[in-house]
């Protein structure tokens, strides 16, 4: 998998670079703002593209709009945005957009490097990653008196995990639980949310996001 970093920090650019060349993956280039990134991604025709939300020269929303315009112009490449911290607003203006190999993740993500790859490696492959802090606050943020209202803790739980992208069997290892019981779960969630219940993990996570970003 070809991949190029854009962060305004080197130590954070050769600190994830090294750890995913040393994973096996080919880092071919880096970027200190999202302005050289766009000039440049059409000539190395990477895979994915890991972009910090907070670039120079504001350090506000650049990562942010890099991620809108390397989608628009690069429709098949992966964009995976890096937050230091939790912003419910630049995730639901993301999540306005085609929600097709795009992810976003705090940076403390990185350090377990088995849940990063995975996540990575599930966006360039088009589909969606979404960190669980987010997915929390996302949860947090939908009105009280909604659907999600008549969820139980329980299937409240598997519904931040099926939004971050995870498989009924992921499901089901990561709550130590059957794989029919996270079935059921599923489909209970699904039923009270008024929404298809498919049997594709992708469009699980779309629809689940659609319905949460309202």
């Amino acid at each position: 998998m070809r991949v190029v970093i854009a962060d305004d920090s080197m130590l954070v650019r050769e600190g994830i670079a090294s750890l995913l060349r040393g994973a096996g993956l080919d880092v071919v280039a880096q970027y200190s703002t999202g302005e050289d990134l766009l000039r440049d991604a059409g000539k190395q025709e990477p895979d994915l593209a890991i972009v910090d939300i907070r670039m120079p020269p504001t350090h506000t929303d650049e990562g942010v709009r890099t991620a809108l315009a390397l989608r628009s112009r690069h429709p098949g490449m992966g964009v995976v945005l890096l937050s230091q911290h939790v912003e419910v607003g630049v995730a639901t203006r993301v999540l306005a957009e085609s929600l097709d190999g795009l992810g976003y993740l705090l940076k403390d993500r990185v350090t377990d490097l088995d849940e990063f790859l995975g996540m990575l490696r599930r966006v360039a492959a088009g589909g969606t990653a979404l960190d669980p802090l987010v997915v929390s606050a996302l949860l947090s943020t939908t009105r009280d008196d909604g659907p999600l209202a008549t969820l139980t803790a329980r299937e409240r739980e598997v519904l931040e995990l099926v939004a971050e992208g995870l498989s009924n069997q992921a499901i089901a290892e990561r709550m130590t639980i059957t794989l029919r019981s996270t079935e059921k779960y599923v489909s209970s969630i699904f039923t009270k949310l008024g929404l298809p219940a498919t049997g594709s993990e992708h469009r699980r996570v779309l629809a689940v996001l659609r319905f949460l970003r309202g």
